[in-house]
């Protein structure tokens, strides 16, 4: 059962929220919480697999509560809820821990895939999203490897299996494109994330941006 727990101000938005995951087999809604203070004091009494998380909240906002709670010992993994004129915030927020971000406005059955997709130890970005925070990157200068030490630990291979991740390839995919079993490119995918101290794949991936070792548009 994946447990989930609810957070953001609107109480219609929670309630539409709950009857579409209680509908769903194999999911429960285990707390709601109306910003984010409340959300770091429930996240330990809940005990959620994913909490669904708004960004822009009174009292504390989403982003530091994410902050908050990926630094705990919870083992919560965050999905970040924004709309089109918030896309400011996507880059705090995965810096912040977050396991990925969804539109307000998604279809019901985007919603229940992703909170499949985090539950399950991977991470989600909606596609204008992702577009989104690659703009943001690319408008920098030029990163520093030196900045993620990590980077400079990868091997080859693992360097060519970040570029695909980069590129929103899925493991099948990457094993098939580099002739690779699936369960090496997982173990791949396991290295780099530990090298890079990253908590899941969009991590890794915003960090590999970052330092230069993927170039928008050359990924």
């Amino acid at each position: 059962m994946i447990r989930v727990m609810l957070v953001d101000d609107q109480a219609m938005v929670r309630t539409g929220f709950r009857m579409i995951l209680e509908a769903e087999p194999g999911i429960s809604v285990v707390g709601e919480a109306v910003d984010g203070r409340e959300a770091v004091e429930l996240v330990d009494r809940a005990r959620p697999d994913v909490v669904l998380m708004d960004v822009r909240m009174p009292n504390m906002d989403g982003i530091e509560a994410c902050q908050t709670i990926c630094a705990s010992d919870s083992p919560a993994r965050v999905m970040m809820l924004t709309t089109f004129d918030l896309d400011d915030y996507v880059h705090a927020a995965l810096r912040a821990g977050a396991s990925g971000f969804l539109l307000k406005d998604a279809p019901p059955e985007q919603l229940v895939d992703a909170i499949r997709i985090i539950a399950a130890g991977d991470a989600l970005l909606a596609p204008s999203v992702t577009q989104t925070l690659i703009d943001e990157i690319a408008s920098r200068p030029a990163g520093q490897p030196d900045a993620f030490p990590g980077i400079d630990q990868l091997t080859e291979r693992e360097a060519d299996v970040i570029r695909l991740m980069a590129r929103g390839l899925s493991n099948a995919e990457i094993a098939r494109h580099l002739f690779l079993g699936e369960a090496t490119v997982k173990t791949h995918v396991g290295r780099i994330l530990a090298k890079l101290g990253a908590r899941d794949r969009v991590q890794a991936v915003v960090a590999a941006y970052e330092s230069g070792l993927v170039v928008p548009g050359g990924a």
